[in-house]
């Protein structure tokens, strides 16, 4: 067995994954703990094309409590991945600088890497299939994100198809939803954002050969919780859980139409999606919308396996 440690560190959330690999056999996963912080990496990043201090400094404070985790854990390896938010800034030499010295302390050498949107992709894709049974692929797979959002087309044989466009949860929150609830003309120009931008990926990945949709990442798995009506988040339950669209579209019109606060008071809402959650609701439809009218899927699939299993699998 090795022991490796795995951080996503996206726009809205940096998380962790401490794991042992079975090098011997089949090279299987087998968690020894997972953490997620909502710091916020992104704010303000598709505005002003930097990343704020309080931000950076928000994102020290959790990668510190994970420096702590790694070593006490006795992971020999680490690989911390950056994407969307850190791709965009001008300053993000400060962020690097900040997670070399964070993590450097405990792995000489560790730090933080920015990856492509296509490399994302396919990390997340690894991450997110290796449950499933190959006989429902070819995969679309979906990791919606903060500020971007990647989709992959794959079977068992690998990826043969990957796309990111930049939009999330937070990036159309923050250029389209202002305020609580949003106006219809706001919902209106989000909808509209969000399918531009998808339109890109779907002209890249011919997702009319998939027959299944896996979603990945916090807007799924929160929206499948409210799906299930489950009294708060849990993470067992929602693992490989499934949606049917009728289904889908009624808890995300909802969130869209929700205030902040009625949002808050849902149980599986975790505190720091509450004001981004009606965005990624937005592109969740956009989503389901095109995937059911150019491949026929009726159903989306959501895994709590994502980028994070897929940097960890990288690692060994």
């Amino acid at each position: 067995m090795t022991r490796v440690a795995a951080v996503d560190c996206g726009t809205n959330s940096i998380r962790l994954l401490i794991a042992d690999i079975d090098i011997d056999t089949d090279g299987a996963l087998h968690d020894v703990c997972r953490e997620m912080r909502v710091v916020r990496l992104g704010q303000g990043v598709d505005a002003t094309g930097r990343l704020a201090p309080e931000a950076i400094e928000r994102t020290r404070i959790a990668l510190s409590e994970y420096a702590s985790l790694i070593s006490d854990a006795g992971a020999t390896a680490v690989r911390m991945v950056a994407t969307s938010a850190t791709r965009d800034a001008t300053n993000r030499e400060d962020f690097f600088s900040m997670t070399r010295d964070v993590l450097g302390s405990v792995i000489a050498g560790a730090g933080a890497e920015v990856i492509t949107g296509d490399e994302e992709a396919r990390l997340s894709f690894n991450g997110a299939v290796g449950e499933l049974d190959a006989a429902q692929g070819p995969f679309v797979v979906v990791d919606l994100g903060g500020g971007s959002t990647e989709v992959v087309l794959g079977d068992e044989s690998g990826v043969h198809a990957a796309f990111s466009t930049d939009i999330g949860c937070v990036r159309i929150t923050e250029r389209c939803l202002h305020d609580d609830p949003p106006t219809a003309e706001q919902v209106d120009a989000a909808r509209s954002f969000a399918k531009e931008r998808l339109d890109e990926a779907f002209a890249r990945v011919p997702v009319e050969q998939a027959r299944t949709w896996v979603g990945v990442a916090g807007t799924m798995t929160t929206i499948a919780a409210l799906a299930k009506k489950l009294p708060e988040y849990d993470a067992e339950q929602v693992h490989l859980s499934r949606v049917p669209l009728p289904r889908l579209r009624e808890v995300c019109e909802s969130l869209i139409a929700m205030t902040h606060d009625e949002r808050a008071a849902l149980g599986p809402m975790h505190p720091g999606r509450v004001d981004v959650i009606g965005g990624g609701a937005i592109v969740t439809l956009a989503l389901a919308e095109a995937l059911e009218r150019k491949a026929g899927i009726d159903e989306l699939v959501v895994s709590e396996h994502d980028i994070l299993d897929g940097i960890a699998i990288s690692i060994g």
